[in-house]
């Protein structure tokens, strides 16, 4: 089955967060800029060192597995896994 070429809609946000790696003994804050029910943009000071998969974790608490889809300097494109 193909997947939808449509990517799902963003919403602007300005929300803290946390990237979450190492089997939760490194984390880095970050600022989530947009979220889509798919994946989220963050900014963050230094992309390097980040592993192509984290968790995101929201200051509401909720969490999601991630893959790094697209990396910059001082930005992540980050595609949902799955919720945890």
């Amino acid at each position: 089955m193909e997947e939808s070429l449509v990517p799902a809609p963003r919403r602007r946000v300005l929300k803290g967060a946390r990237i979450v790696f190492n089997n939760g003994h490194s984390a880095i804050n970050v600022v989530v800029r947009d979220m889509s029910q798919t994946g989220a943009r963050v900014t963050l000071e230094n992309t390097q060192g980040v592993p192509d998969a984290v968790v995101l974790v929201l200051d509401d608490g909720s969490s999601f597995n991630c893959n790094v889809a697209r990396r910059q300097l001082t930005e992540l494109g980050l595609h949902f896994l799955q919720q945890v």
